[in-house]
Parts: structure tokens; sequence; C-alpha cells
């Protein structure tokens, strides 16, 4: 093994993207280095409320001391949904399983918010006890009754949940979706819905990770893609074949139509896909979708308005990094960062190269600003769910995100490489520039852990935004942000009439004060995972901003003088129907 390790890091000196052949790419670079802080107070500091807040079941992904197979290294996605709109934030956690039968009678679990701080396990109530090898969790409203469904891909066969007044159905067979290959499994990976063709209902997309089968797969060090430094793992993703992309049109009645060759996606070819977002990158009124591709180019289905999907990944600049090489992408963060009110891109990556922030010039071609924004200090830490979120209040967004590594092996081996390792903050102090925090964001940023999805909102209502995050066999951590600034806010919850009731695919342009910034309305985003539908701006010391919603179907409305400190309703076609403050939790 020590002579194995010697020849690893001379062929990684001579050659650093290669890394020993290893199965994820990375291309081994080292740092940027860190300029002088900016000695500017960071007011917020996350702790972790989880355990006291009763989320107590375990994300079960394979043994805790090692990994035999890649599906037991991924893990899967958590989301923030007021699932009985009752006006609080609740939670549901993917798990996955062990092939060994020690998760016993493992499911995801739904947690419903009381409101007063702490969580209520209804998960056998609310129908949604179902266990196996869950990956991703994506939410919308399919039948457009007011009520948020959800559809979870696994290795094995993905389900779509219908809510029925604040319990769920599986109608995975009723609405066209069981798959008809079983042996090996499809592995389920990026999902998001969209309204693809503006009929007002929702569509679906989902991807495929690899083609995984456990039985033909090599066990770790069986293969040159199945070594890390030198260190047999897990084999993979490199040296097994990519999946497939499958899209899935929206036919009412709670029925889905397979239109994966009609719509061009099955025709995309060669991608370890992840994280899928529903966003229109290119401003042209029609939703696209971009999904993080691991260790191969990531993609960008821009919609052509005609029922199809075109790959302009490359020609967009959002493939690759600037060097034009593939990277690991994982988790998506979008929002808008430099505050031009264009929607920009964060993705993340494996440890030994960095994660890439795309600045997008309004009509969806990108700019890599990894390097002047100053995210490139930072290379250790393997990069999963991530937002671009305005954590202080200050009005400029911020970014986030979690961490951990995929081979329990490598930490007793590799010391550089711990399992378990901390979240990461990126304080926006203007002017593109960013400023790193770990300590400074309190324990809830600093403990490690190895996590993998992330979801984004304000759970306690009380201004701020929180995350929910799995960590592989551990119960999920909840981080309250404690935010001491006296920053301002506002909150938009949108309601579809003629576009899909959740508004997803919407792209909001709030102008305060002389900023202008843009969000959108998304079904998966981050890790595998769904954030807060409600939109959440920072306002810093402005008492009132104006909006201009640009819906799924093309309609433009503006809305001016929306007071601070809100939450405002606006429904598409009658404008503000509710403006409320928020019932804050005990904390």
């Amino acid at each position: 093994m020590l002579a194995t390790l010697k020849t690893c890091i001379l062929v990684a000196a001579l050659t650093p993207a290669l890394l020993c052949a290893q199965g994820i790419a990375s291309r081994g670079v080292k740092p940027q280095p860190r300029g002088k802080p900016s000695g500017i107070p960071f007011p917020v500091r996350f702790a972790d409320a989880g355990e006291s807040a009763g989320l107590t079941g375990v994300s079960f992904y394979g043994p805790v001391d090692r990994a035999d197979y890649i599906v037991e290294t991924s893990g899967g996605g958590v989301a923030f949904i007021d699932f009985d709109n009752d006006g609080w934030l609740d939670i549901f956690v993917l798990t996955g399983s062990r092939f060994d039968g020690s998760a016993g009678d493992a499911v995801n679990r739904l947690y419903r918010n009381r409101g007063d701080g702490t969580f209520e396990d209804v998960t056998q109530k609310a129908g949604l006890a179902q266990g196996g090898w869950a990956m991703s969790v994506a939410a919308g409203d399919i039948d457009n009754d007011g009520w948020e469904d959800l559809f979870v891909a696994y290795w094995g066969q993905n389900r779509l949940y219908h809510n029925r007044k604040g319990t769920f159905a599986d109608i995975t067979g009723q609405a066209g979706l069981t798959a008809a290959r079983s042996e090996p499994p499809l592995w389920g990976s990026g999902a998001t819905f969209i309204d693809y063709d503006r009929d007002g209902d929702l569509d679906l997309f989902v991807a495929n990770y690899i083609d995984f089968d456990p039985k033909k797969t090599p066990k770790p060090g069986g293969s040159s893609n199945c070594n890390w430094k030198g260190v047999p793992v897990a084999c993979g993703p490199r040296g097994l074949a990519p999946g497939r992309l499958w899209f899935f049109e929206n036919q009412g009645n709670l029925r889905f139509a397979d239109v994966s060759d009609r719509s061009g996606v099955s025709k995309i070819r060669g991608s370890y896909a992840m994280t899928a977002v529903a966003v229109d990158i290119d401003a042209d009124g029609w939703t696209d979708i971009y999904v993080a591709g691991d260790s191969t180019p990531s993609l960008l289905l821009r919609n052509t308005g005609k029922g199809t999907f075109i790959d302009e990944g490359l020609e967009r600049g959002i493939a690759l990094n600037d060097d034009g090489m593939e990277q690991a992408g994982m988790g998506i963060g979008a929002g808008d960062f430099n505050l031009d009110g264009h929607l920009d891109l964060f993705k993340t990556h494996f440890s030994d190269d960095t994660n890439i922030l795309y600045r997008n010039d309004g009509k969806g071609n990108f700019r890599d600003d990894t390097i002047s924004s100053g995210l490139a200090v930072e290379t250790r830490f393997v990069g999963w769910g991530a937002a671009i979120a305005d954590l202080d209040n200050d009005g400029l967004p911020d970014l986030f995100y979690v961490t951990g590594n995929v081979y329990p092996e490598t930490g007793k081996r590799l010391p550089a490489y711990p399992y378990k390792t901390p979240r990461v903050v990126f304080r926006n102090l203007g002017g593109g520039k960013l400023e790193q925090f770990i300590e400074q964001a309190g324990p809830g940023v600093a403990g490690a852990h190895s996590s993998r999805g992330a979801a984004f909102g304000d759970f306690d209502n009380d201004g701020d935004i929180d995350a929910v995050v799995l960590n592989l066999n551990e119960r999920p951590s909840l981080l309250r942000n404690d935010n001491s600034a006296s920053h301002r806010w506002i909150k938009l919850l949108l309601t579809g009439s003629e576009s899909n009731r959740s508004a997803i695919g919407a792209k909001v342009v709030l102008r305060y004060g002389g900023r202008v910034q843009a969000q959108t309305v998304m079904s998966q985003s981050s890790f595998y995972s769904v954030n807060d539908r409600r939109l959440h701006f920072g306002l810093g010391k402005e008492e009132s901003a104006s909006v201009t919603i640009h819906w799924p179907n093309g309609r433009r409305e503006t809305y001016q003088n929306l007071p601070a400190g809100r939450l405002i309703t606006i429904r598409e076609g009658e404008g503000v129907v509710k403006s409320e403050t928020l019932a804050r939790q005990v904390k």
C-alpha cells in the first residue's frame, strides 16, 4: 500500500488533473491566496437546533466506516415544504439503506412544524413511510389544487406522492411513472417539476445518474477507478455507464406521458447527472433546465419554446470551468450575487478543486467569476448542498454550502481529507467580492459532518434564512440563523392562476434603495433538495421595495412600494391578496 501511495503522489504531482485515475473528477488545484480580512462584523451565528427540535431520524446510507459501492456515498436530499398549508415550514428528510439489512425499517421522514421551535414526526400519519435508496426530492402542485405534491427519485422505483389536504397517496402507477425496467434498478437522481410548454400545469424532468448493478460492479480497489490517492474506495462514477434523461408531460387527471424522445432529452447522453434546477437561464420567457454533471460536462437543456430541449451548456459557458475542465458537479444554487437583475449559478465540486461561480450576462451567457470573487481560496472540502441567499439581510446575497467526503476509509490514512468536515459561508462584500467564514458563522457551521442535501428557508418565521441539512448516518442538522443585525427584509409568496399554481419557473426582480436583485421559484436545487417556496430578500436599511414578476406563462406584472417586514402573497392577475406579519417561534 505504501508503494502504491508513493506512486500516486508522484503521478498527481506530474499530472494533477488525473489524481491517480480516481473515479471522480478533480483538478488537483491549490487554493488561491487569501486576502486581508475585511474586518466588517458578521452578525450571523448558526446553531444546530435539530436534536432539541425533534429531528431524530437517522438517514442511513451504507456502513459508517466504509463504502463498498457508490450508491452508499452519494446520499440524499431534504425538503422545506408547508405540506399542511398552516404557514409554517415542515421538513421532509430522505434516507437510504444498507445492503446488510442493519438499517432496519428506515424510512423517509416527514416532520410537522408545531410553530414553537419543535417538530412532530408525522411520517406514518401522512402516508410517507417508504424505505429503499432514496436520492432526490422535488416539490410542486401537479394538479393546481393548492397542495404541494412530492416526487422522490430512488435507486429503484421512483415515487410520486399526491398531497390530499395534508396526507399523501402514492400515485406512481396511476400517473404512468412506473419504470419498465427493474434489473438492474434505474438510479433516479436530479429531478424537477417544470411547466415546459406554458400550459399551466407542471411537467416532470428526471435524470438517471449511472447504470449501477452491485453484482457487476467491482469492489473497492478493483480497478483504476476504484482508488483515491492510493486508497481503495468504492468504484465510480468513472468506469461505470452513465444513466439517461427522461421527460414526462402532464396530461391532466394526475397522469403523465413519457415524451423523452419527442422533447429531445433522451438524445442527450454521456453525463453523470446530479442536481437539476428549472430556471429561465436566458430570460426568453421559457423555463430551461440546468443539470450538474459529476465528472462530466454539466448540461443546459435550453427550452426552445417548441416542445423540445437542446443542450447548450458548452456554448453558454456553464458546462466546464474557465480552463475547459470537467468538474465533479454536485449541488446548484441560483441567485443574483452581483445585483444586476440576472440569475447567476453556484455549483459545488470535489476536494482539491474549486467550487464555481458563474455570472450571467443577462442573455444566458456566463463568465467564470470563481477566482475574481475570492471563492477559490477554499479547495479542501467536497461540496454538496448550496445556495445563493442573503444570510444577514444586508441586501447582498451570500453563498452557503455543506460539505463531506465520500469515502469513510480515507480519514485515517489521509488526515488531510477527513470524512466529516464543516459547512462554509462566503459573505458577500459587494463589488463582486466574497469573504469566507467557518468558525465566525457559529457552531452550526463549524460542526463537522458528512453532509449532502440542504434546504434553505425560514422555519421559525423570524425573518432570516435557516437551513436543514441531511447528514449521512446521522440525524439531520437544523441550522437556526441567530442574526443580531437590524436589517430589514421582505418575503414574497407567488401563486399562479394561468401559470402553474406553485409558480415554479417564475422570476422576480426586486428593486430597493438603488439595488436590483433577481430570484426564482424552483422545484429542486441545492443538492437534491427543496427550498422554501417563499422568496426571501434582505433589504438592508430600506423600508420598502418594488417588484417585477415574470410569470412562467410569459405575463409580466409590477408592484410598487411593498412594505418591509412582511410576507406578501401575490396572485397572478389579481395582485397582492395578502400582506401579513409573521408569527415568530419561541427560541
